[in-house]
């Protein structure tokens, strides 16, 4: 697939997908979604890539949300299945291999459940998150009420969904709406060196760690625990375990091959 709206780069084991809509502040039209699916769908097979890194382009913003012009006129039912077939935000955080937001400004709307779908979430100290959707008459549609509540408590995410106000990146941290907040001029450098850090270890480890833990907000404890125990096992079947086993007795850094 040819890209119009998303940028992909590759710098060793980390690939960046960045949302090339400057002009709009990155905001999120049809097509750029369908876009983000086609390049996950991409990266997800090539064994190159261990961590993946999305972002936007320019300074002033990751992600402003949806594209707005897009709603006018828009029916339930077409609005419905618009969401229903363009789910990207479901396919970057069921991604098997480790997705690392790099929020770089505006982190609204839609594009703040973006954020919330991968698995780190990394600020520019000038970044603004917020889910204003109900200053327009409407409600989060890509997953807003549910990872946002997931991640900051019930009470917060109401008081954030009701009033769409938005968040400095400063308080979204104090929440764990972000992991970490950095400078404008060191983000990028901080990001990558986060996600080479991830990169160095098994492939196959990174992808249990990621189901597992995703599980743990989709099962009930037991189910969640026995799961753990299932996936813990299959690691046992890898030559990385082999590896980090014999380099751990060896003391010496582990080469993890992904098999």
């Amino acid at each position: 697939m040819t890209f119009e709206n998303i940028l992909i780069e590759k710098r060793g084991r980390i690939a960046i997908v960045t949302v090339n809509r400057p002009d709009k502040l990155n905001a999120l039209n049809i097509p750029t979604r369908r876009e983000i699916l086609s390049a996950f769908e991409q990266l997800k097979t090539d064994d190159e890539v261990r961590v993946v890194i999305i972002t936007g382009a320019g300074p002033k913003s990751f992600i402003a949300g949806a594209d707005i012009n897009e709603f006018a006129g828009m029916t339930a039912i077409k609005q419905r299945d618009v969401m229903k077939s363009g789910r990207a935000f479901d396919s970057v955080e069921d991604f098997p291999k480790p997705v690392i937001a790099m929020i770089n400004g505006f982190a609204l709307g839609g594009g703040c459940e973006l954020a919330m779908s991968c698995d780190i979430r990394v600020a520019s100290s000038n970044a603004k998150l917020g889910q204003p959707e109900i200053k327009l008459g409407i409600i989060p549609g890509g997953g807003g009420t549910q990872r946002l509540t997931r991640l900051v408590g019930e009470g917060k995410a109401m008081e954030l969904i009701l009033t769409g106000d938005m968040i400095s990146a400063d308080e979204a941290k104090q929440l764990g709406l972000v992991n970490h907040v950095f400078a404008p001029e060191e983000l990028e450098a901080k990001t990558l060196e986060l996600a080479n850090k991830i990169a160095e270890l098994s492939p196959i480890a990174l992808a249990m760690a990621k189901a597992s833990v995703k599980n743990a907000a989709r099962m009930n404890l037991r189910e969640g625990l026995d799961s753990e125990i299932d996936l813990f096992a299959l690691c046992f079947s890898s030559e990385d375990k082999e590896e980090g086993v014999r380099a751990f007795i060896e003391k010496r850094k582990a080469e993890f091959k992904g098999k």
